[in-house]
């Protein structure tokens, strides 16, 4: 099993910034990519972001491409996304994806949620 903590969300502004952070446990993180996919309330889950296993490729999703920024800390198990210039569009909850390319595994977090007011 691999355990997906996620902290970070909150409430902010429009325009403000939030940092969200995923901490992994119980298997190898580096070699998992990682990503954040939100769900919106009453919708189905989202792609986000998502970064390879050394961190050398990120790819997002349009919606949120220039504005938020995902990283990783291997030697932390941790990985973080960076969300500038928010908007009441990105309220949701942030959920933390791992996957394994060689075995297939994947694992999820429970989530963080964001709220963007006006």
């Amino acid at each position: 099993q691999m355990r997906l903590v996620e902290s970070g969300g909150g409430l902010v502004q429009a325009g403000g910034s939030l940092l969200l952070s995923c901490v992994a446990s119980g298997r190898t993180f580096s070699i998992h990519d990682m990503a954040w996919y939100r769900q919106f309330l009453g919708k189905e889950r989202e792609f986000v972001a998502t970064i390879s296993r050394i961190g050398d490729s990120t790819s997002y999703a349009d919606s949120v491409k220039g504005r938020f920024t995902i990283s990783r800390d291997n030697a932390k198990s941790m990985v973080y996304l960076q969300m500038n210039n928010l908007e009441p569009e990105d309220t949701a909850t942030y959920i933390c994806h791992a996957h394994n390319p060689v075995s297939g595994f994947n694992s999820r977090g429970q989530g963080t949620q964001i709220i963007v007011s006006t």
